[in-house]
């Protein structure tokens, strides 16, 4: 039992924004009163403006966060000393306490107060809480005057109920206005969106999180703490959105400008139902304080409001409450029997009816079938007990007996011992107090704490209750630290959050950035990501978050990006890198571009990775150095191609080939039997590094590892085909890993590196230019093919040849040397071409009989390349 000793009313410590005057006169007779409207009339700062005028008061909430938050507004005002807190799970009650923030139903009604108000009456016709408000109304009264407040709805009934109520009808302080159905990714800053699910507020949220930088997130689950900590982060305009249930309709007054609910429909705990008009209303009422105007409307998957629905909400008409709901409060504690009976007796009067069955009443009828429970529920006062004890409210709400079993257990200590043995508490709350885990189990966590702080509550359950009280908050403030750091760690992106902000609201602003000497990006802050070359890397992922921090970090870089542009053309050539394996191109080894098909086989295009230019200009600039790279590079790695290209000016005859061998790369086809060039043109060539082969016109200096790379790439470049590059010093390798490839003839099933195969026809023709020869023994080593496919790529070049001496069938001996045929026809395969030709057949030129090759009886065709 509570003590109060009444006290004269105190008005020296009145400050900030309550005032009144004392009734504190018991000669005058108790008024009832009632403010009504919809949100934002100021209706609960009228209730505690008028209770600090009275010597004493207490005001019921319909939510512990509530009764948190007006607690901690009385303690500003009269201080701590004065003011309590009663809650299911908290009880701060000082000796001196004159006011009380509470819960509807942990209001100390045992207790006379000058004042007593009741907030959000209309919660009376909810079928599920709706008779502890009706049980208020109808009973609970100030010894000098009683104020409900609530919705315009309840009025018929309350005048019905409550004969002689003065009511008074309060206008909104602002208007409300409907906006239809907005985009997630287009909702306003300082918006809530309201869902009826967790799952579908976490999903929601983390929309936001990657959409518009982050958001707050409210549930009726949270804790106090958690809760206040979440409207922080909002309030102090950490995050710009807020993710919510229905909790926010219930006088939870926030900076919220837009109200956007993405369902019109939710589950009321036994079905999935529209939503009420006059519920749309009391959370879209979140929107606009003061005499800020606010709106609201659908988003996400919710498709329009009706205009009808519309018209209701901005006009608040709705129809009126047709009934609450009621349980009797006059039970009988003889038996258990009796006091079940007595909870099912019928309302007694009109516009009264029984709600749904309430979570105390089927714990009380699950007990009553436990055989010891029934055995030891015996007297009125066990029963008491028995009662008290089937009102621990089930926060955990597992669907399973567990929250039976427990009030089970409990009951059985209390009757036989007199208190919960401290082991039971200890291990409880010593089990609960584990931070890790994620955002669901930590909630879990908290629902065990709560139902820990509603026992500790119990003073007369235990014997160290203070004790317990404030082991179980410590817990419960762990839990609720942590869970608000796993809240905001998985829906707030701070970095986003910022500049997402600064982009909005100062558009052409220059944003405070700094770009450090290892290239990381820093914007008002926050790191961002890091400039490599001309690109922006960031860790953001794809989507909108990433589009976000790219748009601040193009402003942050508007002068790092120029800076770096004058760097690269300063530059050496000894600090750019052309990777002939990809045709990348590097800067100081960070990747700018890669090579791609240009107007001629010698002048490649640029195309650059993707960068933060601002304008084409920049771009130019930057290709026009990598260009001029390229193009010294070329010079540099085939001199030996542009020296004999300059011998064109000098000989006119020769003009042809040249420009010819100039724009194939390095290596054309031979001239036609009836074009042959004269041995002194020949001469020439060859004096200037131009050789005249068999298969080719071409420069031998190319075949260095560094020349034919390039050439490799820049001719798949060209002809758009796939680079690649073989082994330095390779002059043999299978046909199918090299077809298609620059420098290369095919010989049988083996290709030939080009300069190697005519070195070794020229010196075969030199053997066998007046008799059949044998070929040289180290011919296999030279062509790089094993001694037993000799034949095969001999064969395959064109070349005539036979065993140095018949072989019996029965020999099994190494293979006998080759004779190089000597004048002799011979049928020649389909002749090889240089890789640039692809596989096409090409019709082969007639033998020339008076050609010293002819000895070779090498079929020529010609080579395109």
């Amino acid at each position: 039992m509570l003590a109060f000793a009444p006290q004269a009313p105190d008005h020296s410590d009145m400050k900030g924004a309550f005032h009144g005057t004392s009734s504190s006169d018991h000669t005058m007779p108790a008024s009832i009163r009632a403010a009504l409207g919809p949100t934002n009339t100021g209706k609960t700062h009228y209730a505690l403006t008028r209770m600090m005028a009275h010597a004493s008061g207490i005001i019921g909430f319909p939510l512990r966060l509530l009764a948190r938050e007006n607690y901690e507004r009385l303690v500003k005002i009269k201080g701590e000393r004065h003011v309590a807190l009663i809650t299911g799970e908290e009880k701060i009650v000082p000796p001196g306490a004159r006011w009380f923030s509470c819960t509807v139903e942990a209001m100390p009604l045992d207790r006379k107060a000058e004042f007593i108000a009741i907030d959000e009456i209309q919660l009376a016709s909810d079928p599920d809480r709706g008779h502890v408000f009706t049980d208020r109304l109808l009973h609970a009264r100030g010894t000098v005057e009683t104020l409900f407040l609530g919705a315009e709805t309840i009025r018929p009934l309350l005048q019905r109920l409550v004969p002689g109520i003065e009511i008074d009808i309060r206008a909104r302080l602002s208007s409300l206005a409907s906006t239809g159905h907005t985009k997630l990714s287009r909702l306003p800053p300082r918006s809530a969106i309201v869902a009826f699910s967790m799952s579908e507020v976490y999903a929601l949220a983390e929309v936001i999180r990657r959409r518009r930088g982050g958001c707050a997130v409210i549930m009726g689950q949270l804790s106090p703490r958690t809760r206040n900590a979440q409207v922080e982060l909002y309030q102090n305009r950490d995050v710009d959105y807020l993710v919510a249930t229905d909790a926010i309709g219930m006088g939870l007054n926030m900076d919220v400008d837009h109200v956007a609910l993405a369902q019109l429909s939710k589950f009321d705990g036994t079905v999935p139902r529209p939503l009420f008009p006059q519920e749309i209303a009391q959370i879209a009422g979140r929107a606009g304080r003061g005499m800020k105007d606010g709106t609201f409307g659908t988003t996400a998957d919710c498709p329009p409001m009706s205009s009808a629905l519309v018209e209701a909400v901005e006009q608040h008409r709705f129809d009126p409450i047709q009934r609450l709901y009621w349980r009797n409060h006059e039970l009988d504690f003889t038996n258990p029997a009796n006091l079940l009976k007595s909870l099912t007796r019928p309302p007694p009067l009109r516009g009264l009816t029984a709600g749904r069955v309430a979570s105390d009443v089927t714990t009380l009828e699950s007990l009553m079938l436990d055989p010891d429970v029934r055995e030891i529920a015996r007297g009125k006062r066990a029963t008491t007990l028995l009662w008290d004890v089937c009102q621990i409210p089930d926060f955990r709400k597992l669907g399973d007996d567990s929250h039976t079993r427990l009030c089970a257990r409990l009951y059985i200590h209390l009757v036989k011992e007199g208190s919960i043995p401290a082991h039971w508490m200890e291990g409880h709350i010593r089990g609960l107090a584990k931070t890790e885990g994620d955002i669901d189990t930590l909630m879990h966590r908290l629902t065990g704490v709560r139902v820990c702080s509603y026992v500790a509550a119990r003073t007369e359950w235990s014997r160290h209750s203070a004790m317990w009280q404030e082991r179980a908050r410590e817990v419960e403030d762990q839990l609720s630290d942590a869970l608000h750091e796993r809240l905001t760690a998985r829906f707030v992106d701070r970095r986003a959050t910022t500049l997402l902000r600064r982009l909005d609201s100062d558009g052409d602003r220059t944003l405070l950035s700094a770009v450090k000497p290892d290239g990381d990006v820093l914007v008002e802050g926050h790191s961002i990501g890091r400039i490599r070359g001309f690109t922006l890397e960031t860790d953001a992922a794809s989507g909108p978050e990433r589009q976000i921090i790219l748009r601040a970090g193009r402003k942050a870089l508007i002068h790092e990006i120029p800076r770096r542009i004058r760097l690269l053309q300063d530059a050496p050539d000894t600090a750019l890198r052309l990777d002939a394996t990809t045709g990348h191109l590097f800067w100081d080894e960070i990747p700018l571009g890669r090579l791609i098909a240009g107007p001629s086989l010698l002048r490649p295009a640029i195309q650059l990775f993707p960068a933060e230019f601002t304008d084409t200009v920049q771009k130019t600039h930057v290709e026009t150095r990598l260009l001029t790279f390229v193009a010294n590079l070329i010079r540099t790695d085939l001199k030996a191609l542009y020296r004999a290209h300059a011998v064109a000016e000098r000989e006119p005859g020769l003009r042809a080939i040249l420009h010819r061998l100039m724009e194939d790369g390095g290596i054309t086809e031979t001239l036609p039997e009836d074009q042959a060039l004269p041995a002194a043109l020949r001469s020439k060539l060859r004096k200037n590094g131009v050789e005249v082969g068999r298969f080719s016109i071409f420069c031998p200096a190319l075949f260095r590892t560094r020349p034919l790379d390039l050439l490799g790439l820049l001719h798949a470049l060209h002809h758009q085909t796939l680079h690649r590059p073989t082994a330095p010093g390779r002059v043999s390798l299978p046909w199918s890993a090299i077809s298609g490839q620059f420098g290369w003839i095919r010989a049988g099933d083996t290709g030939l590196r080009l300069d190697i195969a005519e070195r070794c026809i020229a010196e075969l023709h030199q053997l066998a230019l007046r008799r059949d020869h044998l070929a040289p023994p180290d011919l296999a080593s030279r062509l790089g093919v094993k001694t037993g496919s000799l034949p095969d790529a001999l064969k395959g070049l064109g070349i005539a040849h036979q065993p140095a001496e018949t072989q019996s069938l029965t020999y099994a001996g190494p293979p006998r040397p080759l004779m190089i045929l000597h004048d002799r026809k011979t049928r020649a395969s389909r002749h090889p071409r240089t890789a640039q030709h692809g596989s096409a057949s090409r019709r082969p030129s007639p033998p020339r009989t008076d050609s010293p090759f002819a000895a070779l009886a090498i079929l020529r065709e010609k080579v395109r390349p």
